[in-house]
């Protein structure tokens, strides 16, 4: 059986950094997989930005639970799509997401699905989101940044292309 998934580029922090980057992206994949675990020198939310546009093509929207609270929080006409929710920020606290990005090299409006899931020191939450990026140009880099301050050292970032989705 063939393999779906192919790491394409793993990027481990040595030292704390605002954002990171994945470039060069082949288009031999039919759709991407990042996979994010991690913590931050401060508190933060994660962002995502395609291409280096930091201009408002972008909009969100998600759902957020924690076992006795459920919110959501959205946003349109913006600059990044928000891989984590804008109002449950990390620190310390490990975080993972995943976001899946289809049809990257389609020539259509590009769309992403993330999940989330922080640890928030045994009280954890789950949340999910979309989104969407208004351009019809294949995606070639994706950084991940943050809201403010750093990802902490030792923060991992891995994708994946994956074939004949």
């Amino acid at each position: 059986m063939a393999t779906t998934y192919e790491p394409i580029a793993t990027n481990t922090l040595g030292s704390a950094a605002a954002s990171i980057t994945f470039s060069s992206i082949s288009s031999a994949y039919t759709d991407l997989k990042i996979v994010f675990v991690g913590t931050a020198t401060a508190a933060l939310y994660a962002k995502i930005q395609f291409n280096g546009d930091t201009a408002a093509n972008y909009s969100y929207i998600g759902m957020y639970g924690d076992g006795t609270t459920a919110a959501a929080w959205s946003g349109s006409g913006v600059a990044f799509i928000a891989a984590t929710p804008t109002f449950q920020t990390f620190t310390t606290t490990p975080t993972m997401f995943s976001t899946n990005v289809f049809s990257y090299g389609g020539s259509t409006y590009k769309s992403v699905l993330n999940s989330v899931s922080m640890d928030k020191s045994g009280s954890g939450i789950s949340a999910n989101n979309v989104g969407l990026w208004r351009n019809t140009a294949a995606i070639t880099s994706i950084t991940i940044l943050t809201s403010t301050s750093t990802f902490a050292a030792g923060t991992i970032a891995t994708l994946y292309g994956i074939k004949a989705a």
